[in-house]
């Protein structure tokens, strides 16, 4: 008697532990994901938020800006810089002297567009063509000092400079 309280037991506890493991069929969307804190080293932080641009480049230097191990590479120095580039792109990282990552800028040539900005534009700009873009963003120490688009429109002979948010607001026009 006492050997079947054990199983019974043992049996109610095991299948309990098995109905505890809950599966996840969702996918976690990369554009949901909270800043990425690089290196932490005591009460310091380096803070890095990726932009998560739709544009393929964009977002595969950012990736590995963000697998980047730093090392030991910065001892000795008062600034370290990090240089990464990719066709049309390139990131540029300052770190301290502690290691901290202080400023990352981006910059970027003929990105892909987000389609909101795209439809902002021609909605402004009606029979106007969007020739040539740069993607400019930049922050530091996990603040986003910059982050718009320098947009080149062109109708007939007619060309114009636009400096616009991602979400489409105008910033200027030249």
């Amino acid at each position: 008697m006492k050997a079947f309280k054990y199983i019974l037991i043992l049996f109610i506890g095991l299948t309990s532990l098995s109905y505890s493991q809950v599966k996840n069929t969702g996918n976690i969307s990369m554009e949901n994901l909270p800043a990425v804190v690089i290196k932490s080293a005591g009460d310091d932080f380096s803070v890095y938020l990726p932009d998560r641009n739709a544009d393929p480049k964009v977002r595969a230097l950012e990736d590995s800006f963000i697998a980047y191990d730093l090392g030991k590479n910065y001892e000795g120095y008062e600034t370290y810089l990090v240089y990464m580039e990719v066709k049309g792109g390139t990131l540029a990282a300052t770190y301290n002297e502690n290691g901290q990552l202080i400023r990352v800028v981006e910059n970027y040539r003929n990105v892909v567009l987000p389609s909101k900005l795209i439809y902002e534009i021609y909605k402004k700009f009606p029979g106007w063509e969007i020739v040539n873009d740069k993607y400019l963003y930049s922050q530091e120490k996990g603040d986003i000092l910059k982050k718009q688009y320098n947009i080149k429109i062109k109708k007939g002979n007619e060309s114009r400079k636009l400096k616009v948010h991602p979400d489409g607001e105008l910033i200027a026009e030249n």
